[in-house]
This record gives structure tokens, sequence and C-alpha cells, in this order.
């Protein structure tokens, strides 16, 4: 009873000291907000008993204010609270922008802070950002991202990215990249934009069925009829505004485990203008950031400032309000910091296998495996490969511990230098963060059926994560003997003593050879020889877009005059084939024409004469997915660099 009463007392100081004088004392019924206020000019004339009721308002405001800062946050008061300087209370709570003492804090209090909304009004006019991060916190985040040591070119790559779209019409749908740092940043966020553009039920605004063809072959341009989504060169503004918002939500809950997500916003502003436009609100917020610089801990701790929610929708709400500050020039880094406090700081340094290192890498500031990991599936892990790794003595790597909705390929791994696990591979919709050695770009599909695997596929998925399961090398592609009898006994594989004596003469299995004693044994005994040669082309469509302003031409054309080539992010479309069969050199030989396979039948398989194929870097990260693949373009090779 006795806090209940006091939970009734604050409620009504907090209401107080948020509303002027009213001409009599406060009615019994707190239901009911007050419909008489007094003008500020009536100050002078109140009566000594008015005077003495706002006094004694403002001494009960005053204690309330004290208590929300010294006292734990009751459940009833969690939407006033989130003013409050404690970033531990915050977390439990969903975060409500507006000053301690500002008009917008005058929302019910009873009411459950995940269904508190938030207007863009309410933001553009109050414009409180959220909490301070403490000095401890400030330092702690800018040397578990940048080190101790950071050179000012780092520094600048990392402050001058923004989150925005391209104005060119074919590449609308994609985020410019200005700096060569931050794209991991932005390829990931642009892999979930796309996955709310093409396969979310709403429609955000898209009008037509067909992408952009110019400079495509029309043999290159056939589409489906059965694709129902819209046009990526038609998107509305503000279709595009809510995919983002809704993808960073994403992204940022996906790192708070799915219960809460921090965003980290900036302090630079006093107030925009009232229902002022969307490019008045970036004049205002480019102005405030003209002498601003981010070259310390003490620099970040000035000017963030965080809210924690632990509703999406509410998440998402401010987000969107806030894109004017996310596009802005330092909107990258915010992005980054957001996502590494929804995880929080000692849960990303747990998730690392060598915490001591920075995340931004030295020299040349790319974002680091941990930053991607992190955004793809909310953990920063330092491995692509699928759960995790057994060292022996208490040590172990980790990995990619569930399937992702937007996955990752790279073409280190066609340099056998990594391996990437199925849960990236083969995540729910078909886009995928592509690496090289050196920058981060989006592979997509239009349709999910592209991830279908027919049965020979599905045989071969099985076996390979089986032995993947068995293969304790860090992704070098071996296992031990004891591991290769595991693996047949899983997948029912019957392997004639010879062939198994050759495979275990050097004491250790590579999957090379394995695959191939594979292919060599009949279908009956677990293996995939087949007599047929039926196995079925697949034959689809790939889409890679790259953000980077690159001064590259269709076509590789100069420019006449000396003149410096237009800089704009590229959007590739590739027609992909996987041949029917699982070695080149019999794929070869069905391209010759007809055989007669021995069984007393002549069979003829008709083979249309393939288009030569084209080969860039991305072929061999596609080719890590598909194996065997060829792959076909117009214009100049899509770049991954």
């Amino acid at each position: 009873m006795m806090a209940d009463q006091d939970d009734d007392e604050f409620r009504m100081a907090l209401r107080m000291s948020l509303q002027p004088s009213p001409p009599s004392p406060p009615e019994a019924k707190r239901s009911k907000p007050r419909d008489n206020v007094v003008s500020h000019e009536g100050e002078e004339e109140l009566s000594p008993e008015a005077k003495t009721r706002k006094l004694q308002r403002e001494q009960m405001a005053a204690a309330a204010e004290r208590r929300m800062m010294k006292s734990p946050v009751p459940a009833a008061t969690a939407t006033a609270a989130a003013a409050a300087k404690k970033i531990e209370a915050a977390k439990k709570i969903d975060a409500v922008p507006g000053p301690e003492k500002s008009a917008s804090c005058s929302v019910a209090l009873d009411k459950k802070p995940a269904e508190t909304s938030v207007s863009v009004g309410q933001v553009g006019k109050d414009l409180n950002f959220g909490e301070e991060l403490s000095a401890q916190e400030a330092d702690q985040l800018f040397t578990m991202v940048f080190g101790n040591f950071v050179s000012k070119d780092i520094l600048a790559q990392w402050s001058n990215q923004g989150i925005r779209f391209s104005s060119d019409p074919e590449t609308c749908m994609g985020l410019v990249q200005h700096e060569g740092g931050p794209c991991g940043v932005l390829a990931t966020i642009q892999a979930f934009v796309l996955k709310h553009l093409l396969f979310s039920s709403d429609d955000l605004g898209k009008k037509t069925v067909n992408l952009p063809t110019q400079n495509l072959a029309p043999s290159i341009c056939s589409q489906s009829e059965s694709v129902t989504l819209g046009n990526l060169a038609s998107l509305t503004e503000d279709g595009k505004a809510r995919a983002l918002s809704r993808s960073m939500a994403d992204i940022l809950f996906q790192c708070g485990s799915n219960e809460r997500a921090v965003v980290v916003t900036l302090n630079v502003l006093s107030h925009w203008p009232e229902d002022c436009e969307d490019d008045q609100k970036e004049e205002a917020v480019m102005k405030a950031l003209q002498s601003l610089s981010i070259e310390s801990a003490s620099d970040l701790q000035k000017v963030l400032r965080v809210n924690t929610y632990t509703s999406q929708s509410s998440a998402c709400q401010q987000l969107k309000a806030l894109l004017p500050i996310f596009q802005s020039r330092l909107g990258a880094l915010l992005f980054l910091i957001s996502s590494l406090l929804s995880r929080g700081l000692e849960t990303v340094q747990e998730d690392r296998d060598d915490p001591t290192l920075p995340l931004v890498t030295a020299p040349f500031g790319h974002a680091s495996q941990e930053i991607v990991n992190l955004l793809l599936c909310g953990k920063a892990v330092a491995n692509v490969f699928d759960g995790r790794m057994d060292l022996g003595g208490g040590m172990f790597l980790k990995g990619i511990p569930t399937n992702v909705e937007v996955g990752f390929l790279t073409l280190l791994e066609s340099l056998n230098f990594c391996k990437v696990g199925q849960n990236l591979k083969s995540p729910k919709y078909p886009i995928w963060v592509v690496g090289s050695e050196s920058h981060y770009t989006v592979l997509f599909a239009l349709e999910k059926s592209v991830q279908d695997e027919n049965e020979h596929e599905e045989r071969e998925s099985q076996i390979r994560k089986a032995f993947d399961a068995q293969d304790q090398s860090g992704g070098g592609g071996f296992i031990s003997e004891e591991g290769l009898h595991q693996v047949l006994r899983q997948t029912n594989i019957s392997l004639p003593q010879e062939k198994l004596n050759n495979l275990c003469s050097m004491g250790f299995i590579v999957w090379s050879e394995f695959w191939q004693v594979l292919l060599d044994l009949d279908k009956n005994m677990g293996g995939f020889k087949d007599s047929t040669g039926l196995m079925g082309k697949k034959v689809f469509e790939l889409y890679h877009f790259n953000g980077i302003a690159k001064s590259v031409l269709n076509g590789g054309q100069g420019i006449s005059g000396g003149e410096s080539p237009m800089q704009r992010p590229r959007l590739s479309r590739l027609r992909v084939t996987v041949p029917p069969r699982w070695t080149p050199e019999e794929f070869m030989a069905d391209a010759a024409g007809p055989q007669n396979f021995g069984d007393g039948k002549d069979t003829v398989i008709e083979i249309t004469q393939p288009e030569p194929p084209q080969h860039a870097p991305l072929v061999e990260c596609i080719r890590t997915r598909w194996a065997r693949a060829t792959c076909n373009w117009v214009g100049d090779p899509p770049s991954i660099v």
C-alpha cells in the first residue's frame, strides 16, 4: 500500500511539473487531464493561495526528479523514467524521446512503454536524443572499434560515410559508398533492405514488376512471369525510407537477442523546424556537423546519445524519424556503435576469438569479419563456419550458430583461406553479402527458388555437412580416419575396401579426394555415378550490386577531353548455369553430341550449344555456393573490389 501511494504521489508530481499553473487546486480524479490552464501573462496576478499552490507543485516536482535519479523505476512510470540518466534502467524500458520537462512527456503515465508511439513531429520539435555514455563506456567503445592507435585517415573514412540511397535511377534501391572502410556495414544493411524490398508483404511504394534493363542483352533480360515483385527503379522515397528503417531495426534487435535495440544518435541539434521537409532536416544536420570531428573517446562522449527500445515498432518509428542523422556523414559509424551497444560491449568481447584486436582493421580501416557477422547473425564471431570448432584443452573457435536471413559468400573460400558454412551459404532469403580481400558487395536473386535443390544436390549437401562436422582443421577440408568412418555411417555410403584403404593411406582424408571417389561410386552404394546422365541443368538469374562509386563505365568507354568518368554504383545482371554433370569433363562430353552409354540402347541427349562462359572474381564466389556454375553478363564484368 505504501508503494502504491508513493507511485500515485510521484505521478501527480510529475504531471503537475509538466503543466502550467491551473486556476484551482488539482482535481481528485487523476484519470482526467485538466482542461483549463492559465497563460503566463496572468502569473503576476496570482492570489496568495495560488502562489502557495505553485510553490508546492515546484517542490513536489523537484522531489520527484530527485527520486527518478536515485530510485529504481516503477513499471508504471517506465515511460517517463527514460529521461533519467541510467542506461541500465533504460535497457528494460522503451525509450521515449523528449526533454524531461517538455510537452512530449505528458503521455499517459499508466501506458505501457512498448505501446508508446513517437511521431516524427515529436522528434522534430523536442529532439531529446537520449542519454550520455559514461567516460568509461566511451573509452571502451572507442578502443574496441579503433584500437589504441588509429590514423586520421581511418577516422576520416568512418566519419564521412552516410547511409544514403543512390540518386541514379538504375541503382536507386542501393546505398552509395564513398569511403573505403565502412563497406561491411553498408553492404549488410543493403542486404536487409533488399530483403524488405523484394520479399516483404508490404509493397513499400513499389509500382511495377521489372528491374531496370538498360545495357542488358535481351537473352539475359528474360524474367519469369511468376515474379510479382516491385520495380526497384520505381520505388517511392517513403517506401525506401521505410525499408531502410525496418532493416536497421531488424539488425539492431538481432544484435540485442530480439529483446532490445539501442539507437545511438547525436545531440548536435537544438531543434528542427516544426513540420519541415526532409531536405530541410538534412540541411540542418549538415550545418550542425560542419565543425564536428571524432578523434577520441571524449569526442564520442560529448556528442553521442543513447536510447533503448524493447518494442521493434517503436524503434523502427524512431529510426525513420531520425534518418536525416543516419544519412549524415556520421551515419555508418552511428549504426555500428548502435549495433555494438545493442549486443552489449562485454558480450561483444566474449563473442570474439581475440578481443585485443580492433574491430576496424589497420592499415586500411576495413570492417572486420566480426563486424559483418555481428550485423548478419547478431554475434561478433570471427569465423564463418557453422557452430564452433573444438581445439581441445578447453579451447574452441566460434562460428555462425544458426541459419541467417541474409547470407555471406567470400572470394577467400575459393582461395582456400576459409570455409563458409551452410548457415551463411543457404540463408532464408536468396541474398548474400559478398566479401573480397578489401571490399563487401551484395548478390541477390528475385526468387527464392534459386536455392531449391534437386535430389543430387540435397545428397551432396547432406554428405558435405556430415564431412564438415568432422572437420577440425579450421576449414582446411580434411578429416581423420575415424571421422571418415563416422561420415560413412551417417550418410549410408558403402565404400569397397580397396577405395577405403586408398583414402586412409595418408592418415587423413581430404574432401576433394573423397568427392572424386563418390563420383565414381555407383548410386546404389551411396555414390553419384549415374549411367543415365540425366541430371537436370539449372539456369537462373542473379543480380550483383556494388555500392561504391566507381569510375568504370559500361563497356569501358573513355571520356573525351580528359574529363573524369562519372562515378556511380553498379547493378549487374548475371545468367547462371549449373551444368547437369558432376564434373566438367562429363559436361563437355555431353556437349560434344550423342552418346552410347553401353547399356545396349542408343540414348540421345539434346544439348544446346552453351554461350561461352565469362569469368570474373565474382564467378569464383558464386561457385562456392553452386559448384561448376558458369556465368554470363553484358558489359563490364561485375566488380567485387
